[in-house]
């Protein structure tokens, strides 16, 4: 019995390995027989991996030639955001994100372009690159642009994941805006935007180095990215600097609302005080009246008086009278 072909027994890690020709038109490609059809004057191989085992990245590096270094980083993942040179193809990490079940789901892809091929590794909370693969099939005119068209709208695809995000959490900080302005406050405001705040520092970590790889594609490396790709690339380019501006804007609005909630919190704390300040001065008076009174002597003012009780009485009801109104009028109570 013959033994399973490496595609057969990682079907699950492979999830995409083709060629295009010239004209676009897509064609079956087997894993061993990548090394032979590369070289094909306009074609262009598409392989896609998910979460590859160190044997299938291997026998990745032997078909495209790629570094060692860059296989042992797409094998283990958790690298920072990248663009590296190696010979005659690039290695490009980025990191991704996705919305799942109300929170954000991170992950990170490798990507290696060479002069007839791009592979691309997905790690984690990476979106399939379908939609991708989908688009430079449907598009005669990027064909004859090299493989960096394909890198074009894999890198397209990451960025425009982000916009959903970032309307998700602008929404997220308008409610919470609302409710640290309404007259009662609650903790869990204060956490929210605790959390709300985290999200958006990691989200400013995954996308600000876009912006530096972008912009090596930009000024670099001719041979892969030509001049017809990198007006497109710019698009992608304008796309995450105004994510980075929308994340910018509103960290500054959340660090402003967090200040405004901690004033607002104060004053009502403020304004508790003075409440219970004044109810104190008001229950001063008669306090200090009855406790006269009701000490031991034989001997005391109108004591055997009888109009000394309703006297007493009639002060002190007149004394809180005054003092209410004047606390009332000073906002005390």
């Amino acid at each position: 019995m013959n033994a399973p072909s490496l595609l057969e027994s990682r079907s699950e890690q492979i999830r995409f390995i083709a060629r295009y020709d010239r004209d676009g038109n897509v064609h079956a490609l087997n894993l061993d027989r990548i090394s032979d059809a590369l070289g094909n004057e306009g074609g262009l191989i598409w392989v896609g991996l998910f979460e590859p085992d160190e044997t299938l990245l291997f026998k990745m590096q032997v078909e495209f030639d790629l570094h060692p270094l860059a296989i042992e980083d797409a094998h283990k993942a958790h690298q920072r955001s990248k663009i590296e040179r190696f010979g005659n193809s690039l290695f490009i990490v980025v990191n991704t994100a996705q919305m799942l079940d109300g929170g954000i789901v991170y992950g990170e892809s490798h990507l290696f372009l060479g002069s007839d091929f791009i592979l691309t590794v997905r790690h984690g909370g990476t979106l399939s690159f379908s939609p991708a693969r989908e688009r430079y099939a449907k598009n005669p005119d990027y064909f004859g642009n090299g493989p960096g068209m394909a890198l074009y709208t894999v890198l397209d695809q990451i960025v425009d994941n982000f916009f959903p995000i970032i309307a998700h959490h602008e929404q997220a900080l308008d409610e919470l805006e609302e409710a640290i302005l309404s007259s009662s406050f609650q903790k869990d405001t204060i956490i929210r935007l605790y959390r709300l705040r985290n999200d958006l520092s990691k989200l400013r970590l995954a996308v600000s180095p876009l912006q530096d790889i972008l912009t090596t594609l930009l000024e670099f490396h001719g041979d892969l990215v030509r001049e017809e790709v990198r007006i497109y690339l710019r698009d992608v380019h304008d796309h995450v600097i105004r994510l980075n501006e929308s994340i910018d804007t509103m960290r500054d609005t959340l660090s402003s609302a967090m200040a405004t909630n901690l004033s607002l919190v104060t004053v009502s704390q403020g304004d508790t005080m003075k409440r219970l300040a004044g109810w104190a001065a008001l229950l001063a008076a008669p306090t200090l009246i009855t406790s006269w009174y009701g000490m031991n002597f034989a001997d005391m003012p109108e004591l055997e008086w009888q109009w000394g009780y309703p006297l007493v009485g009639l002060t002190i009801i007149s004394i809180c009278l005054v003092l209410y109104r004047g606390l009332k009028k000073a906002g005390w109570l």
